[in-house]
């Protein structure tokens, strides 16, 4: 019995060597084996620049046909280019109203930092809406008031008028030509005498008449007024309204007319002669482009036939080949310089001098801008006065 505690000491013991032996091989495991490489530090992407935030004011519905319809046509091409870069957005049917004023404060109020208004009676409400607005950066067509963060910026409208006028002079069998006007501002008044004297550089004696809708987008009145055009002996009409109700209403009675702003041949193809189209691409992407750069500047911004702004397109097949080539000349006298539309002798529809009309424009003397975004005047061969003018 006294042998027992030794006994199981000396137990112990041997279960403690092999213990300690085992760990000992196991330390001389770990050992052997090569340190794992430290994990390299993570770099944190950069954070992604947030969108310009770009928004577009329109007077009438996108699907007008014209005016706001290639403005529209603008805008997607600029998403489409610029990308994840910017963010457009856009309201239709604003009026020339303290409601533009409202919506333009709304598009600050969300972030937009570019905001286009794209007609001319939103220039007020422009001017009121960019004092609290500093930041932001307004782009106004076809107005003249600028300041630190507005800028204007317009098409020469006038110079697609000219060129459907030369179509116009070589196809009219009534020599009596018309317009549907919408409001009697320099712009209006520039394109309608535009028009004339495209179509009296081909054939002098031509006449023409104007009615007046005073709306930019009003389809029954467009078509009232062109139908009282007809009336009166027109057989070939333009417009400076913003739907295709003149085009559709041309083809109704049997007469010729043109698509303007956009292409509108395919409202009606017997009566289209052609389309004096704007295209806005070329600036909304310049201006996207500087603004991202931190490059935008204030300014007076008129595109023509030269930039690729405007052209006289889808002419009708029918129309003369002696005639289509004068457009041709013409457009490529707009592009290089060498043509000018108001070019003189250019004489008003007055009565003074005996009926020959006051002298606007001497012979060989050039309508720099100044005089071009001040016309308020008929130039011979127009019947009627300006509504508030001559």
């Amino acid at each position: 019995m006294t042998h027992l505690p030794k006994r199981a000491s000396l137990l112990k013991a041997a279960a403690l060597t092999a213990l300690a032996a085992a760990a000992l091989m196991g330390c001389g495991k770990k050992e052997d084996a090569a340190p794992a490489p430290a994990a390299a530090p993570v770099a944190e992407a950069p954070a992604k620049a947030a969108p310009l935030k770009i928004a577009f004011l329109y007077v009438s519905p996108i699907g007008d046909g014209g005016w706001t319809y290639q403005h529209e046509l603008g805008r997607r091409a600029i998403q489409e280019k610029f990308g994840d870069q910017i963010e457009t957005s856009f309201v239709e049917s604003v009026p020339e109203s303290a409601d533009s004023e409202r919506v333009m404060r709304d598009m600050v109020g969300q972030g937009n930092k570019l905001i286009f208004a794209t007609s001319f009676g939103y220039q007020e409400f422009v001017q009121k809406a960019t004092a609290d607005a500093p930041e932001v950066k307004f782009e106004h067509a076809t107005g003249y008031k600028t300041a630190a963060n507005v800028a204007t910026y317009d098409t020469k409208t006038f110079e697609g008028a000219y060129l459907a006028g030369i179509v116009a002079g070589g196809m009219s069998k009534t020599k009596t030509i018309g317009v549907v006007a919408s409001v009697p501002i320099p712009e209006v008044l520039r394109n309608i005498n535009s028009f004339v004297l495209g179509a009296q550089s081909v054939d002098p004696s031509i006449k023409a008449k104007v009615v007046w809708v005073n709306e930019w987008f009003s389809p029954p009145k467009e078509s009232e007024a062109a139908t009282s055009l007809i009336n009166g002996g027109v057989d070939v009409l333009y417009q400076n309204t913003n739907s295709p109700a003149v085009l559709k209403t041309a083809e109704e009675r049997g007469v010729r007319a043109f698509g303007k702003d956009g292409d509108m041949s395919a409202f009606a193809p017997k009566a289209h002669l052609g389309s004096a189209v704007i295209d806005w691409t070329p600036y909304y992407t310049k201006v996207a482009q500087d603004t991202l750069a931190g490059q935008w500047q204030t300014g007076a911004f008129w595109w023509g036939v030269k930039e690729g702004a405007i052209d006289l397109l889808k002419i009708a097949d029918d129309v003369p080949q002696d005639i289509q080539d004068k457009v041709a000349k013409a457009r490529a006298g707009l592009k290089d310089g060498s043509l000018a539309v108001w070019t003189g002798p250019v004489r008003d529809n007055s009565a003074s001098n005996n009926g020959s009309g006051e002298q606007k424009l001497s012979a060989g003397q050039i309508g720099d801008e100044a005089f071009l975004k001040g016309i308020n005047f008929f130039v011979k061969g127009i019947e009627g006065n300006v509504p508030g003018g001559h």
